[in-house]
């Protein structure tokens, strides 16, 4: 019985330096951009959701805004159209692993098979390797740094979320993002339901927040365009249209 519960406590010890402990090395990713430019990074979570991904994409692409999408694998192996889309408007497709699990549940095999399967299925669809990843449900393992490493990708987290997994109200989701923004910030949506309805709060909360984030003097980045990255190439820049002058 001795051994035993010895044997359960070393389990749960060696558990908790993988899981919980590897959350120290989080200090080494990416929370936010420099603060040398007024720049802000949209960015989206847990799509491509067939009905509210394109609305997103409908609302951004009348404000001229572009943003980075976290797509999870599985979810954008059934909806390629959608993963076009946002490459031809100018988006930045990032991965949010494959099945969405949370990597305190994943031994490094499985870490490396989620890691690794959303990254080769969203560069065939996006036509180049996704250079940024966001863990499910924000929590990580030791073997996950390992795995984005030999992949060339980079772990990014926010400084802004309006909403987590409690639901917010869209007006409080827009005085939330404006009244902490930051030069730099990464804000952290989620077109994809999560949290129950956060999809339809989220599409009623974008035109307000992207208007009153230029109204305060931000301008609207991906992530990789905030770290000063490779520009990611799309129809249009993330300025205010600008009214035509007649010759």
């Amino acid at each position: 019985m001795v051994i035993l519960t010895r044997l359960g406590l070393g389990a749960a010890a060696g558990w908790a330096a993988y899981a919980w402990g590897a959350h120290l090395l989080t200090l080494g990713c990416v929370w936010r951009g420099s603060h040398a430019n007024r720049r802000i990074a949209l960015t989206f979570d847990d799509g491509p959701d067939p009905d509210w991904t394109p609305r997103v994409l409908d609302l951004l692409a009348e404000r001229r805004a572009r943003a980075s999408f976290f797509l999870v694998g599985e979810r954008a192996a059934r909806a390629p159209d959608t993963v076009h889309r946002m490459v031809r408007e100018g988006h930045e497709v990032a991965s949010h692993g494959w099945s969405h699990r949370s990597l305190w549940l994943c031994g490094p095999r499985r870490t490396a098979e989620e890691i690794g399967r959303a990254h080769e299925t969203l560069a065939a669809l996006a036509g180049r390797a996704p250079r940024h990843f966001r863990p499910p449900w924000g929590m990580v393992n030791a073997a996950m740094f390992g795995a984005l490493r030999r992949l060339g990708e980079r772990c990014v987290f926010w400084s802004i979320q309006p909403e987590g997994l409690r639901a917010v109200a869209a007006e409080h989701q827009v005085s939330r993002v404006l009244r902490r923004a930051h030069p730099g910030a990464i804000v952290d949506l989620h077109d994809a339901e999560g949290t129950p309805r956060a999809p339809e709060r989220l599409v009623h909360a974008l035109p307000a927040m992207i208007d009153g984030l230029r109204g305060a003097g931000y301008e609207l980045a991906t992530v990789a365009d905030l770290l000063d990255e490779a520009p990611v190439n799309g129809p249009w820049d993330s300025s205010p249209p600008r009214p035509l002058r007649r010759s």
